[in-house]
């Protein structure tokens, strides 16, 4: 996965070139929205082997807040400017620091928090292997998982009994099938937000 790794790098400070007047304006808005908050959120995710790494985002929610790792459509915990960012995925574009800096890949299982991905055994553990991803074949099934959850009565019970489980058989699906056309396709699919199937 020599090409992958290129990829991931020369990509990844491509776009922070590309993209860096959106990511400015997008700091600035969030600065004089939220001006007592701090622009970028980190949190420590699981990363490759089950390292901890710290993944930047930008802020969508007030930090003074309770409430767990699940977010759903309509939290109260979310500011209006932060909806939008998630909207359109805008939040995740500090994330491509984490790709250049090798903590993450272009495609890949999203990071969990601890207490998920961390505590798999078995060959649900394989997945642990990969580098985590901005973008995967379980992050495009889950594209509207906020709305998902929103419509369940308890969000993290369907999330740890139905939505993580089938992340896991999905990401060992891209385990076994992964390459380097195969990531293509999915960015591919990412950007242009095209429905696809990863047998």
């Amino acid at each position: 996965m020599f090409l992958k790794y290129i990829f991931d790098k020369i990509a990844a400070f491509v776009a922070l070139i590309v993209f860096f007047p959106l990511l400015l304006i997008i700091a600035i808005l969030i600065k004089i929205k939220m001006p007592d908050e701090k622009v970028i959120f980190k949190q420590e995710r699981v990363g490759q082997f089950g390292r901890l790494f710290t993944m930047y985002k930008f802020r969508t929610m007030v930090a003074a807040h309770e409430g767990g790792s699940i977010s759903v459509k309509g939290d109260t915990r979310i500011t209006p400017l932060g909806a939008i960012l998630r909207r359109y995925k805008l939040d995740e574009l500090p994330e491509l620091w984490n790709v250049l800096k090798g903590d993450m890949s272009f495609v890949g299982p999203r990071p969990d928090v601890p207490g998920y991905a961390d505590l798999l055994e078995g060959e649900d553990a394989l997945i642990l292997q990969l580098r985590p991803g901005i973008t995967g074949p379980a992050t495009l099934k889950y594209r509207n998982e906020e709305k998902l959850l929103s419509q369940v009565e308890n969000p993290q019970q369907y999330n740890d009994e139905v939505i993580f489980p089938d992340k896991i058989k999905l990401n060992l699906n891209y385990y076994r099938q992964r390459s380097f056309i195969n990531d293509l396709k999915i960015i591919f699919a990412t950007v242009f937000n095209i429905p696809i199937e990863y047998e």
